[in-house]
């Protein structure tokens, strides 16, 4: 196969949670642009219309399902409802998620409960029903986790003190080799992709007071941008990553081997 084919999507359906902003409008403008049609949830359904609707600007197919993915009730209708539309999901991208600043020993119980359950307790529940319902009946399947390089290493705390959320994603890494590994029979992949610091609404408290800290330290000596996500997305969401699976992946400048 050419190259270009290997990195088609073509024919491919994709769901990307937390898709209506940032770094997943981000990756659901790639993967569209590589020819798949995309479902898209988050909480809020008019920012859903208005991502559908740059998307459609794009001469890319989408549709929105407004779903709050930290109540576990809500999953399963939504995941209905987007395979009744699409008839099918191939490629999974886990991308909704929260973060919360506190010093561990002063960390809420119920902050802490609220990102296990969006970060790490949705994207098993969701996965478990398209993989049974769709992926694994098709032979064919590809599980994209946005973890962190938050979840491959403690942080230094002048920056970020997240203790929940280092471990949900620490957790959602685990969860990418251990399903990589009961999967692969089924001719699905499972990696993650970990970001470091890119500008966003979820990391714009701390590029304010500590972002200079934050270049000062990754080799690369810049921030992610918006287009920075997008070739790796489509790398694993494709045919051409047939043979990698249960990976974490770093795109973070470098900041992590240091």
């Amino acid at each position: 196969m050419k190259v270009q084919d290997l990195l088609s999507l073509k024919g491919r359906v994709a769901l990307v949670t937390g898709g209506s902003r940032g770094l997943g409008l981000q990756m659901a403008e790639a993967l569209g642009e590589m020819g798949a049609k995309l479902a898209l949830t988050a909480r809020k359904q008019d920012e859903l219309q208005k991502a559908v609707s740059h998307l459609k600007k794009q001469n890319i197919e989408a549709a929105s399902f407004a779903c709050d993915m930290g109540k576990r009730e809500t999953i399963p209708p939504v995941a209905d409802a987007i395979l009744k539309k699409f008839g099918k999901v191939d490629i999974l991208v886990n991308n909704a998620g929260a973060t919360w600043g506190a010093p561990a020993e002063e960390h809420p119980l119920e902050a802490w409960d609220k990102l296990m359950n969006l970060n790490l307790t949705a994207a098993f529940v969701l996965t478990q029903i398209l993989g049974r319902k769709s992926m694994i009946p098709a032979k064919w399947g590809r599980v994209i986790n946005i973890a962190s390089i938050a979840g491959l290493m403690g942080q230094d705390p002048r920056i970020v003190r997240t203790i929940a959320y280092n471990t949900t994603k620490g957790g959602l890494v685990n969860f990418t080799r251990a399903l990589a590994a009961e999967w692969g029979q089924h001719g699905i992949t499972v990696n993650a992709i970990c970001p470091g610091f890119f500008p966003s609404k979820m990391t714009q408290a701390t590029l304010g007071t500590t972002g200079e800290l934050i270049r000062d330290w990754t080799p690369t000596r810049r921030l992610g941008n918006d287009e920075d996500l997008k070739g790796l997305v489509v790398l694993l969401a494709s045919e051409a990553s047939r043979h990698i699976t249960g990976q974490a992946i770093a795109v973070d400048g470098g900041a992590s081997v240091i």
